[in-house]
């Protein structure tokens, strides 16, 4: 491996035949030592060493840096879906780290590998990353660093209005119009040939006729045909942009496709990893002298604080409790069906499933799908998962409920599309007019008045023409208007507005 000292490419040796005995399977892993600036570099970039240029890299970096230099924080692993998997150790770091970033990294990769959210993206990311700094730069050059990098910002403002499930499904291939045979959709049903005419008058089907080529140039004249939740897309196929915008437009889609997965499962991506580095090293790798500092440093990672949500605790202990689940039994109609505590409390069927079962939920399941369905009240329980809030009186986090359904719905609420709102394409030709109408999928909770006024400004800045909003706010349906200059909005008085589904045809409000 690059640049590893003898004793730490032998431990590498040892730890992957280690992760290889126990089941994990990856592609090539490539690790490199780096100084924590790299370190920190690297990880303001996303993982990879070249990205194109934008202020936002350098503001991630000041950060990053300045937080290791003050001791506020530091970085031991960093890796990266690739084919081969490329990940980072620092320098100076002991070798107790070392090995718990190995081991870790190792979790990470038979994750990237068999994980089926993972399928879909691009092994090859590393040279595209590179290839898109270049195009990106060649822009700078031609058109100037403050024209690109203003564009560049009204891009990344958008790079979240992504259909991210879409690459799962069959490509969705709209079908040629279709010739209907003869004139039978038109005509009354008839038994003899000689019949038809006196049935079916030739000027009724020609009336018929000439009705439905009207409404199928009227529905033909709305695009798109249907809502369409990845707004980038449609961008780039309808928006009057110049050649090099496009191009930059493309490249923060296809960079928001790559990292969406990493999202979606950032739970069980690093309950995964943690699950493996636990005991790889405590079964496997520790030697008697590095127990304590491993245990210290492991206990720090997965705590989990009132305040906050922590994935890698929240993943470590679901894993660890499905195989303990299918371990002894406690699974399957049988065991939902008992009622009686005690029995529950010493249920050991000896099955012996659980890794099996835990290999398995690896592969198919994301965060969400995760959660719901292997969250169960007595886990909640048992890890004291409540839901907290500040009380200003004690100036401390306090329970605010114990209920297992609202911290099950809070929860999945937050991981449900990142917790962003949800917005769709309903018409490109809005009232004829050839401006926006996007709708948001209102589930209970308003979109924030600042961020949809900017987002709404950007868009303008990229469709060039008046942008419109339907969504819900204070329990009204809302249609929001920004014409360039002033934004405004009307209350629409329908029972339903298109924003409560997302799932209208573009319709006017």
């Amino acid at each position: 491996m690059a640049n590893l000292t003898p004793e730490l490419e032998a431990e590498r040796k040892r730890i992957l035949a280690i992760a290889k005995e126990h089941g994990l399977d990856f592609f090539e892993v490539i690790f490199e030592m780096i100084t924590y600036d790299q370190m920190s570099q690297f990880a303001a970039y996303g993982g990879f060493p070249v990205r194109y240029p934008h202020w936002k890299f350098g503001m991630e970096y000041e950060h990053l840096s300045k937080s290791y230099e003050y001791g506020l924080s530091k970085i031991y692993e960093m890796v990266i879906n690739t084919n081969p998997v490329y990940a980072y150790l620092m320098e100076g770091n002991a070798m107790m780290d070392q090995k718990l970033v190995m081991a870790h990294v190792y979790g990470h990769a038979d994750f990237f590998k068999h994980n089926v959210w993972f399928s879909q993206t691009n092994r090859k990311m590393m040279d595209d990353m590179a290839n898109h700094a270049v195009r990106i730069r060649r822009y700078v050059d031609r058109y100037g660093q403050d024209v690109v990098e203003d564009f560049i910002d009204k891009c990344l403002s958008l790079e979240n209005l992504i259909d991210r499930h879409s690459v799962y499904s069959p490509t969705s291939i709209v079908p040629k119009e279709q010739v209907v045979p003869q004139d039978r959709p038109f005509m009354f049903k008839y038994e003899r040939e000689y019949m038809r005419d006196y049935i079916n008058p030739p000027e009724f089907v020609a009336e018929q006729r000439q009705k439905a080529a009207a409404e199928e140039a009227k529905r033909h004249a709305r695009f798109p045909l249907q809502a369409e939740r990845d707004v980038l897309k449609f961008l780039l196929n309808y928006a009057p942009l110049d050649e090099w915008q496009q191009d930059i437009l493309s490249i923060i889609r296809d960079e928001a496709y790559y990292f969406a997965p990493q999202g979606m499962t950032k739970t069980m991506n690093e309950g995964w990893a943690s699950y493996w580095h636990s005991k790889l090293m405590t079964q496997k790798i520790l030697n008697d002298s590095e127990i304590i500092d491993f245990a210290d440093h492991h206990s720090g990672t997965v705590a989990m604080a009132p305040q906050g949500y922590n994935p890698y605790k929240v993943g470590i202990e679901l894993f660890r409790d499905i195989e303990e689940r299918w371990n002894k039994g406690q699974f399957g109609r049988e065991w939902q069906e008992c009622d009686d505590v005690r029995e529950k409390k010493n249920w050991d069927r000896k099955t012996g499933l659980g890794r099996d079962k835990i290999f398995e939920v690896r592969k198919i399941y994301n965060d969400v799908t995760f959660i719901d369905e292997f969250m169960t009240e007595e886990f909640c329980v048992k890890n004291k998962f409540f839901v907290y809030k500040f009380n200003k009186r004690t100036n401390q986090f306090e329970v605010d409920t114990r209920d297992f359904k609202a911290i099950k719905a809070k929860l999945l609420f937050q991981l449900t599309n990142f917790g962003q709102p949800i917005i769709k394409v309903l018409d490109g030709n809005f009232e004829n007019r050839n401006e926006l109408l996007i709708g948001h999928v209102w589930e209970g909770v308003d979109m924030q008045p600042d961020y949809l006024n900017e987002t709404m400004k950007n868009l303008f800045a990229i469709w060039k023409r008046p942008v419109n909003l339907a969504t819900v706010m204070d329990g009204e349906g809302q249609l929001f208007r920004f014409d360039g200059e002033k934004m405004s909005h009307i209350k629409m008085n329908e029972e339903k507005p298109p924003a409560t589904s997302g799932e209208g045809d573009g319709n006017t409000p």
